[in-house]
């Protein structure tokens, strides 16, 4: 498990890096101060994230009607936080194992993220347990949700 979020990690990290670098190698920098302000950039462009990891918890919701009920809760939930800028990445893996999802919370701490994961109502019912680390990557994902809301038809929580 531990290795899997590292290999997760570690290819966001990558990714990160490699688009930057072919951003500047293509003369496309222009450093822009008041942007990098306002996200909350230090001088690398990068700054401090809380990032979990959902697995699978200890309550299995066996009728199908109250898992989807508490599915669209969860979704609900995630749009909210999404709405206040406080998780900037979210979504499921999409193997079918005990590693869920992930989200990418907006703060410093891991005492404020748990805060904020204990608001889901997936987490909340069991159905889900979350693993937090402090994390530090690219401030450009603060800008996710808007550019998201400019590409989407249609919204998950519908």
């Amino acid at each position: 498990m531990k290795t899997a979020a590292i290999i997760i990690i570690a290819i966001i990290s990558f990714c990160e890096v490699s688009f930057a670098q072919a951003d500047n190698a293509a003369g496309g920098s222009a450093y822009d101060s008041s942007l990098a302000k306002s996200l909350g950039a230090d001088e690398y462009g990068m700054k401090h994230y809380v990032i979990g990891f959902l697995k699978a918890g200890p309550v299995k919701i066996q009728d199908s009607v109250q898992r989807e009920e508490l599915q669209r809760k969860h979704l609900k939930n995630i749009m909210r936080l999404a709405a206040e800028g406080t998780l900037i990445v979210a979504g499921p893996f999409l193997d079918d194992q005990v590693l869920r999802g992930m989200f990418i919370f907006n703060v410093k701490t891991v005492e404020e993220a748990r805060t904020i994961a204990e608001t889901d109502p997936a987490v909340k019912a069991g159905a889900l347990v979350l693993e937090l680390h402090p994390w530090y990557g690219s401030a450009a994902l603060v800008e996710t949700q808007r550019i998201h809301k400019k590409i989407e038809k249609r919204s998950v929580a519908e």
